[in-house]
């Protein structure tokens, strides 16, 4: 086997099955709206769907989650006794359709848990991009400990300029097999799935392999000495922590030579590269909730003054005042700007709330005692070099499109023997 940690996967696909009820969207979206999760509840019915292997996050501290928990492993064990899929092996590129017409492109494979740390400063060949809040994982490990399937919505990012490894197999879809196609609910786009052979897995790998050379990795970003980043978690970063702490009992539990095969050692997974056309970073804005402005508003001033450099837009309604800081404590503004507002809370009280779009935090910020901060959006390319320099991006640092472009879970694969 290979050493970076991304392998040819045993894939199970449902046959007989309406692909459209099977196929819903990642269960950390819509979390703030049963009403959606109620339509796709609705759409579904009795028909065989990812929804009855999944528990939406936004039931997960309610009550009943026990309950949903054991007819999530019911549903499984159902499946697999019905003999509802049949088995591929080999990599799956995967063409999605967004709903406004563009197309994400991917490579569906299992990457070993070995070669993945979420702690921060980790120098594994997978990292985490964001701060992994070790809070959120308990609640998950009891959705799969016993679970006999993953079917993940886990989306990790390669930093391929020249596109080498996802994009040439472009070139070869009409001779290989297609394994899905089918149209998404809730006006999600399309999904489809070709299978690779062997001689394509094999051009894969290597092309992986290369943009993990080390030598060629510190030179890509400038940088000496540093360990390769071959993967960066760009959705799913929870679901895949929950993945490794599951391995982890596991080895705490069984003797080395059978938790070193054990298939809960590997993870479903969906590879993108960072510069493929339809990925767009979106910036993630800051509204800060009962504050005395002007105090806030003093303090940070007396952190800028900067004629250039790192910079944050205050925000007071319509009014916007542009500020730079004058020492940067992060790679990112962003980071520099979550430092002061964390310690400035810390002290002086207050909340903050992350924000999509500048109108709404021209809406929020005009109220009395609560102030904005607007961002730019990350350039993409500063992704990589920033999580081997900080360790990790600051939380609700970028976010990548819309709920309904997220991942569908489609692919299954056993974890219980």
């Amino acid at each position: 086997m290979n050493s970076l940690g991304f392998y040819p996967a045993n894939v199970l696909l449902p046959t007989q099955t309406d692909l459209t009820k099977w196929s819903v969207v990642a269960c950390d979206q819509y979390t703030s709206q049963p009403d959606y999760w109620q339509e796709v509840e609705s759409f579904v019915g009795d028909a065989p769907s990812t929804l009855r292997m999944i528990v939406p996050e936004l039931y997960l501290e309610q009550p009943g989650v026990e309950q949903r928990i054991a007819a999530v492993n019911a549903a499984m064990d159902r499946y697999l006794a019905d003999g509802i899929f049949r088995t591929v092996e080999n990599f799956i590129y995967v063409r999605r359709t967004l709903r406004d017409g563009k197309i994400r492109r991917g490579l569906i494979g299992v990457v070993d848990l070995e070669k993945y740390d979420f702690t921060k400063g980790s120098q594994s060949l997978i990292r985490a991009t964001e701060g992994t809040v070790l809070e959120r994982i308990p609640p998950r490990v009891k959705v799969r400990e016993n679970a006999a399937l993953e079917c993940p919505h886990i989306m990790l990012l390669i930093d391929d300029p020249m596109k080498t490894v996802i994009e040439p197999v472009e070139d070869r879809a009409g001779e290989l097999e297609q394994v899905y196609q089918f149209d998404l609910m809730q006006d999600s786009g399309s999904l489809e799935g070709i299978l690779c052979d062997d001689s394509e897995a094999r051009r894969i790998l290597a092309a992986l392999d290369e943009l993990a050379d080390p030598e060629a990795f510190n030179a890509r970003y400038d940088l000496t000495g540093k360990a390769p980043l071959l993967f960066a978690v760009g959705d799913g970063n929870h679901s895949l922590a929950t993945a490794k702490t599951c391995y982890e009992n596991l080895k705490k539990v069984l003797p080395p030579e059978e938790a070193r095969v054990h298939p809960a050692r590997y993870a479903l997974v969906e590879v993108v590269n960072l510069h493929d056309a339809s990925l767009e970073f979106e910036p993630i804005h800051r509204v800060v909730f009962g504050v005395d402005e002007k105090k806030l508003l003093e303090a940070l001033k007396a952190q800028c003054g900067a004629p250039d450099g790192q910079r944050v837009v205050v925000c007071k309604g319509k009014e916007k005042t542009e500020l730079y800081f004058s020492q940067a404590s992060s790679n990112l503004p962003v980071g520099t700007l979550q430092k002061f507002l964390d310690a400035y809370i810390e002290e002086n009280g207050g909340r903050i709330d992350y924000i999509h779009g500048e109108e709404v935090v021209e809406e929020l910020s005009a109220q009395e005692g609560n102030i904005g901060f607007l961002l730019e959006a990350m350039p993409k390319k500063e992704l990589f070099k920033t999580v081997v320099l900080d360790g990790a991006l600051p939380r609700k640092t970028f976010s990548m499109g819309h709920a309904w472009d997220k991942r569908f879970y489609m692919e299954c694969r056993q974890i219980q023997e």
